[in-house]
């Protein structure tokens, strides 16, 4: 007899959550102005907001907290994972920053300009964010198949060469670079083939244009390589990462995702000329070359959770919970974004609650409704996270509208994502009910979707 999937970890620290009633969530969620970020985390029985900073470190990163090196300048923590850094990436060239959005800040700030032009895979909202707040463009060259949720393809978050090429042939001297996002997030949490990588890098050596990593999920990413791309099933993940970073010329990392830590982040790269104009930024904006934004022991848990989140088991027991889920969409008939991707399910809106109309934001709306149900806290990742277009000031309701499930690491059991599976099938079965949405009362110019205020309909 086989013998069953395991995850590869014991439990060895809970913490108690609580069921709330649904009299208590309606209250909660219009005091929050229907905003998932407004919501207390008392608030919430099963957090699916995000997977950034909200899994569960091992012991050997809470071990390696206590040896942290807390120096202001040339602290030994800065050169553990500056080492550990370069052995995993190649990068020689390292600034720490306390997260994702501060990388790209920092490195934005020294590289993107007003009337510049950005081609990538679906940049996520605070990319798009930190390139439009410039005065840039943030083009997007997804492959067309991956607005087909109900699409069986096995890397849906592939740059489309032909964009690509088009856009670097249209723009040309408005590129500072090319970027690519591993896994595409807004994609649906969809993998990047590394045929695709080396296409879009032999493109921009073509066109003399460099290539920036968005390496939240690279991890994840090199796991969909290693079990779905030919040539790469023998292969460790650890060498399948060194590989893909061998297509770029530098990176921005949110240490929060597959470095499974609290607060973190980085800019690393090959590049002297971006490294030297990123440091000018660092200091100001984050803190000193060696610590950028985190302390000692934030530094040396990422160093150990780079080591731990590019171990194929790691990576195996995470990403069966996100495929248990899908499965259990399935027997639901539940439409998702598919296959299923790394740290998230992504619910097609617009399939679900399809009498609702995309003014009134049917992802955010579904949303609204599984919370109600169970008090589970799931994010949209569709209209109003969108924005508004930055010339014309009108939503962009031309993509996907999904409601995103993402799975914090090492934090929950299957038993968790039976009552998620349980709770949207609820919302499935009544969607026929739900005709009307949310308007917006007051939204921010730029990633609005943190702090919009919503009302019912």
């Amino acid at each position: 007899m086989e013998l069953p999937f395991a995850e590869a970890y014991k439990i060895k620290m809970v913490e108690p959550v609580r069921r709330s009633t649904r009299d208590e969530r309606e209250q909660w969620l219009k005091a929050a102005h229907y905003n998932m970020f407004q919501l207390k985390a008392e608030q919430v029985f099963i957090d699916l907001l995000t997977d950034s900073g909200t899994g569960a470190m091992s012991h050997r990163q809470w071990a390696a907290m206590m040896t942290g090196d807390e120096s202001y300048a040339g602290a030994r923590s800065f050169f553990e994972l500056k080492d550990t850094v370069q052995a995993i990436t190649g990068f020689e060239r390292f600034i720490p920053t306390h997260q994702g959005r501060a990388a790209e800040n920092v490195l934005f700030s020294a590289l993107v300009r007003a009337g510049d032009v950005i081609p990538g895979n679906s940049h996520f909202d605070t990319t798009k964010g930190h390139i439009e707040s410039r005065g840039a463009t943030a083009l997007d060259c997804t492959i067309d198949e991956a607005r087909d949720t109900c699409l069986e393809l096995p890397f849906k978050g592939n740059v489309d060469m032909q964009k690509l090429e088009q856009a670097l042939a249209q723009y040309a001297e408005k590129i500072p670079f090319i970027i690519i996002t591993i896994t595409n997030n807004t994609a649906g949490g969809q993998p990047v083939s590394m045929e695709n990588m080396k296409a879009v890098r032999c493109l921009a050596n073509r066109y003399q244009k460099p290539v920036l990593f968005d390496s939240a999920r690279f991890a994840e990413n090199a796991y969909f390589i290693k079990m779905r791309e030919d040539g790469y099933r023998h292969k460790t993940i650890k060498e399948i990462a060194r590989e893909m970073f061998g297509y770029a010329d530098g990176m921005t990392m949110s240490a929060k995702k597959d470095a499974i830590v609290n607060m973190g982040g980085f800019i690393a790269t090959r590049r002297a000329d971006w490294f030297e104009a990123a440091k000018n930024f660092c200091i100001p904006y984050e803190g000193y070359l060696t610590y950028g934004g985190m302390a000692g022991r934030d530094m040396a848990a990422l160093a150990v959770g780079l080591d731990e989140g590019t171990e194929f088991e790691t990576l195996e027991t995470r990403i069966k919970q996100v495929e248990y889920l899908g499965r259990k969409l399935d027997e639901y008939h539940i439409p998702y974004q598919r296959p299923t991707g790394g740290h998230a399910i992504f619910v097609d809106a617009l399939k679900v609650l399809s009498n609702v109309p995309k003014e009134e934001f049917p992802a955010q709306t579904l949303t609204i409704e599984l919370y109600l149900e169970a008090g589970i806290r799931g994010c949209e990742i569709g209209y109003l996270l969108a924005d508004r277009d930055p010339v014309t000031r009108e939503n962009r309701f031309g993509g996907l509208d999904l409601l995103r499930l993402a799975i914090p690491r090492r934090t929950y059991t299957n038993n968790h994502i039976d009552v998620v599976a349980a709770a949207l099938k609820n919302v499935f079965d009544r969607r026929e009910t739900i005709t009307r949405g949310v308007r917006i009362v007051k939204e921010a110019a730029y990633m609005r979707h943190f702090t919009v205020e919503l009302e019912l309909i």
